[in-house]
This record gives C-alpha cells, structure tokens and sequence, in this order.
C-alpha cells in the first residue's frame, strides 16, 4: 500500500467525502487530491503529519499510527526518523539491505542481530 491510498482509504473510513473532509479541516482539496494519488510527496513536517494523522482518526502509537509514517518516510525515500534515531539499529541498516539483496549474513552479524532483538 502507499501513502495516498493509505490516506483515502483512512477518510473514507470516516465517511468523508474529499471536499467535505478538507472544508472541516481546512485544507486544500485540490493538494489533498493529489496527496492521495501519489502525485505529491507528503511533507517531511513531522508536526503537520501528526496533525494529519490525528484528523484522519489514527491514535498515537497504534500500528496504524507508525504505518501513516512509515510509508510517508518510504514515499520520500527516506528511512523513519525514530529508526535514524536509534544508533544500534542504524548500524545494523547495511546487514539489513544487504540481506534484502540476497546476502547471507556472517555469524558475527547474526549474533549482534540476536543481541539487539533480546535488549529491545
């Protein structure tokens, strides 16, 4: 799923009509529109996608609520702030793509993985 349809998806939910739910929320149909077709990028403003979030229903920390932000981060290509946060597992981000590409891990890195599983 991607973000747009994520969002449309979430306001169709509430029973909101495209223009009816940007009149309640003050926003522009037209750049919503687009939002939800994949034909903008949603913004990088952490502020205003919780602002979104919170309108289009989704309670903090519910999967849903990281789901909203993840593929906001995937349609900007950029990997979720809470994750770069998080030094252990930014070192851990290479194993991670390597593996995606078919890689085997070492032990070593097999092992630091399971350590890092454990202490979370």
């Amino acid at each position: 799923m991607k973000f747009g349809e994520f969002m449309k998806e979430l306001r169709l939910k509430k029973d909101f009509g495209l223009r009816e739910f940007c009149k309640k929320f003050n926003l522009d149909p037209s750049n919503w529109s687009k939002l939800e077709r994949g034909i903008l990028t949603p913004p990088s403003d952490n502020d205003l996608l919780k602002k979104w979030a919170t309108q289009l229903g989704l309670k903090k920390n519910d999967k849903d609520w990281f789901l909203f932000f993840d593929l906001a981060s995937i349609a900007r290509r950029e990997i979720p702030s809470d994750i770069l946060n998080d030094k252990n597992i930014v070192e851990m981000l290479p194993l991670f793509y390597r593996t995606l590409r078919g890689q085997k891990p070492t032990v070593k890195e097999m092992k630091n993985v399971a350590k890092l599983l454990k202490d979370s």
